[in-house]
């Protein structure tokens, strides 16, 4: 029982590696062909959390936390870029 439980685990996180990477490329994809730069922003922050989550998808694969810290310290890269780029866009727009 608990072999078949070990094996549905395993499948179900590689399924979702998988599934985190195919999002990641999809977002690459639309940061390429966007429109607007309003939607290459929104793609930004999306692919900055499908590179998290892949991070963290690496970390219960290999048991290593020493990962967390770059997940963390990307999510507030990423964050802090949104805020200065928002920023960026008010002052651009306003004129």
């Amino acid at each position: 029982m608990m072999a078949i439980q070990s094996l549905v685990l395993e499948i179900a996180i590689y399924i979702a590696f998988a599934s985190l990477a195919m999002a990641f490329l999809a977002t690459l994809f639309r940061l390429y062909k966007g429109p607007e730069i309003t939607d290459r922003l929104i793609v930004i922050d999306l692919s900055a959390s499908s590179l998290i989550g892949l991070i963290i998808m690496l970390i219960i694969v290999s048991g290593e936390t020493v990962y967390l810290n770059v997940a963390l310290i990307t999510a507030l890269v990423m964050f802090m870029g949104n805020i200065a780029f928002a920023r960026y866009l008010r002052k651009t727009l306003k004129k």
